[in-house]
């Protein structure tokens, strides 16, 4: 596994995804090496998974290049693995030499990453680049959302794998963490985003100071390149003793606590498939106020409400405090989703059929190597083309 921070997973959906995904592979009977860097441990072996530690360049832009490269030197230099799985489209220029040293390759392309704001123009070219250059080189192309599938589908006509992730069920988490805090259990709206446009932490702060909203807003998350952003949300804060901002949070044990004794878990994500955060607020039985795009549909299966701008989050926060039974409700509903539909057990199983078909040269790469991405053009008078290779 190759392409992400590694394990222990402290960060993102990709770090949860290798460790809970390898650690069940390992239990199967398989060996799995994943790839790490800044790990606080220099420990080789974590969870039955062997961990290979590697440098990384440590700005923005190299980060994941530099050492996603390294690994992958170091993976040709080893014994042949029987497959890799890669994560982050980014990480693509370097599957042409995975698959020159014969170990067939799976792509994890993410959510639209050319789409986030934090990256300038150039880095939103290099995104966009490397989805094509990616799916004519992977033998295999994973998607954690029926949109994600559904854009590669419509924009190169190859076929993804969908794999989503897996939500973490709590039953229980102790109160004593979230009373020290000045809260009470099920008295406070949550939102955990980083500061980022496309995340709407504005919008839900600007609609929840227009609220009649007597339950405080909690907003756990910052924003290591969004300053000016981020000053924004400070400014609609200001003055609202109702908002609290409380930074960065990575006690997992606290985050865990901070779900699910929520009243609601506000998810403004508009960018990327499956959230890992939106996740783990329905397996905590966390009702949810999302944004309104398909992504958030299909994870919550319309159990919830949706908002579109500050004055839809400020209608809900208002009418919601007044409808506690129906929050209760679908916290229920959300819950029973996450249960059914999102286990790692299933998406361990996924990852390991996948693996095995790598292995015995199952293989999009004769199809996909000629795939174009399509883009539309305006149709001349008379011309019923409504698209063309570019």
């Amino acid at each position: 596994m190759i392409g992400t921070r590694g394990v222990p997973a402290s960060y993102g959906g990709f770090e949860t995804a290798v460790e809970e995904v390898g650690r069940r592979l390992v239990d199967r009977g398989h060996e799995v090496t994943v790839y790490t860097r800044g790990s606080e441990t220099r420990d080789r072996e974590y969870l039955g998974m062997k961990v290979v530690h590697l440098p990384a360049v440590p700005v923005k832009q190299l980060e994941t290049l530099s050492h996603t490269g390294l690994s992958v030197m170091s993976a040709m230099l080893r014994k042949r693995f029987d497959a890799a799985f890669v994560f982050n489209a980014a990480n693509s220029p370097f599957l042409p030499l995975l698959r020159a040293r014969g170990i067939p390759v799976a792509l994890h392309m993410d959510g639209l990453e050319w789409k986030r704001s934090k990256w300038g123009a150039r880095g939103r070219a290099y995104y966009r680049w490397a989805e094509g250059f990616g799916v004519r080189w992977a033998d295999a192309l994973i998607a954690d959302a029926p949109g994600i599938r559904e854009y590669y589908d419509r924009e190169f006509g190859v076929p993804t794998e969908l794999i989503r992730y897996g939500a973490p069920l709590l039953d229980r988490a102790p109160e004593d963490s979230i009373r020290e805090l000045g809260l009470e259990p099920g008295a406070y709206h949550l939102v955990v985003a980083r500061f980022e446009p496309e995340n709407h932490v504005l919008d839900i702060v600007e609609g929840y100071h227009g609220s009649g909203a007597d339950l405080p807003l909690v907003v756990v998350g910052s924003a290591p390149y969004s300053a000016e952003y981020t000053r924004k949300i400070n400014e609609a804060a200001a003055g609202d003793a109702r908002i609290r901002l409380l930074g960065g949070v990575y006690d997992q044990d606290l985050l865990d606590a901070l779900y699910f004794h929520a009243h609601t878990y506000v998810h403004g994500h508009s960018v990327g498939g499956t959230n890992p955060s939106l996740l783990r607020a329905m397996g905590a039985g966390t009702a949810v106020i999302a944004y309104d795009v398909g992504f958030n549909h299909e994870t919550l299966g319309e159990h919830g409400w949706f908002f579109a701008d500050a004055a839809e989050v400020q209608r809900h926060f208002t009418a919601l405090e007044r409808d506690s039974s129906h929050v209760t409700d679908i916290g229920t509903r959300v819950r029973e989703r996450a249960a059914a539909q999102f286990t790692w057990a299933n998406v361990a199983a996924q990852y390991e059929n996948l693996a095995l078909r790598l292995a015995n040269c199952d293989s999009v790469h004769s199809h996909a190597k000629v795939a174009r991405r399509v883009q539309l053009v305006p149709a001349a008078p008379g011309d019923t083309r409504a698209s063309q290779k570019a």
